[in-house]
């Protein structure tokens, strides 16, 4: 399974429920790395796409502790097993889990591959993602050249479990 999340300096990811900054070349990325593919994502995070709606030309599975949540267009699980047993559905290569925080700790020891967009800053952030760097079980497998968005510089960073 693979995870795919943009972070800066601190591993943070989200301030009040938005994404610290918005690089449309990260947001390429993500579409091109995710399109036709499952994404793995919470009900909070769902609330942050436009209208509240899962992601086109994606299988979009919600994990909500609500047994009441439902979603058009997307399967609702309840619970780490019931995701799992929904997963065996899907090849592995082809699952993303794509946030928040409490979803990628959830699910980070079932993820073998980290697509992390590093960002070179240090935002307000309430929510972090796992600092990788810190994890002996992860390393650095792929590390794109360095890249600007106006006086903000990131890199795409992939990750592997050893």
């Amino acid at each position: 399974m693979n995870l795919i999340v943009a972070v800066d300096n601190n591993w943070g990811i989200g301030y009040r429920n938005e994404l610290l900054i918005s690089i449309p070349n990260d947001h390429r990325h993500f579409r091109q790395e995710t399109t036709g593919k499952v994404v793995v994502l919470g009900r909070r995070t769902l609330d942050t796409f436009p209208q509240g709606l899962p992601l086109k030309n994606r299988t979009n599975i919600i994990l909500s502790g609500n047994p009441d949540y439902k979603v058009k267009d997307a399967v609702v699980v309840h619970s780490i097993e019931e995701l799992m047993e929904e997963l065996k559905k899907y090849n592995d290569e082809d699952i993303y889990v794509i946030g928040g925080d409490s979803v990628y700790r959830q699910l980070l020891p079932y993820c073998n591959v980290a697509h992390v967009t590093r960002i070179d800053h240090e935002y307000m952030a309430d929510a972090h993602f796992p600092n990788l760097d810190d994890d002996e079980e992860w390393e650095i497998t792929a590390d794109s050249d360095e890249q600007t968005y106006f006086d903000v510089s990131y890199r795409f960073v992939k990750y592997e479990r050893r």
